[in-house]
């Protein structure tokens, strides 16, 4: 199993990075690598919400995957399940008040990428690029961040 831990402080309370990180069809106006999303699921995002996620990835590839909440405790963390090709993911977020310092009223939001193999190969793939698929993994969960903070800092619509 290969794991990759991100966190990025957002000067956004807790229930505004919530609401921004959960409004599913909201996600492809400000997520950047994010084309089109499909929830398939009605209702409030929690547990047991699917949904399908395009993007593009490097070389203009677009790639499809579906998500899967497995366990939601509003407004402070949920995980998300995806089955990948030879690999399966699992993602935990983490959403933590700032509560003293000088980003007294942020978020520090943490999420955690586990991939364990599905399929033989997939271990092939964990060995021969693990290295790399962490690093790429892990830059773009800080990019998803990153597009999640200017999300969240903006004023909301009216």
């Amino acid at each position: 199993m290969s794991t990759v831990a991100v966190t990025r402080l957002i000067e956004a309370p807790v229930m505004r990075v919530w609401r921004v990180f959960t409004d599913l069809p909201a996600r492809a106006t400000w997520l950047s690598t994010v084309d089109a999303i499909e929830v398939m699921t009605p209702g409030l995002f929690g547990t047991g919400t699917v949904w399908r996620e395009t993007r593009t990835m490097p070389g203009d590839v677009q790639v499809t995957e579906e998500f899967t909440v497995q366990r939601c405790e509003e407004p402070t963390r949920f995980v998300v399940a995806s089955p990948g090709i030879g690999v399966d993911y699992r993602m935990t977020y983490t959403l933590t008040p700032v509560e003293v310092g000088r980003h007294r009223g942020g978020t520090a939001v943490t999420v955690v990428q586990e991939g364990a193999p599905s399929a033989p190969r997939g271990r092939l793939l964990v060995l021969v690029f693990g290295g790399l698929a962490a690093r790429t993994v892990e830059g773009a969960l800080r990019r998803d961040l990153t597009d999640l903070a200017s999300a969240a800092v903006r004023p909301a619509a009216a």
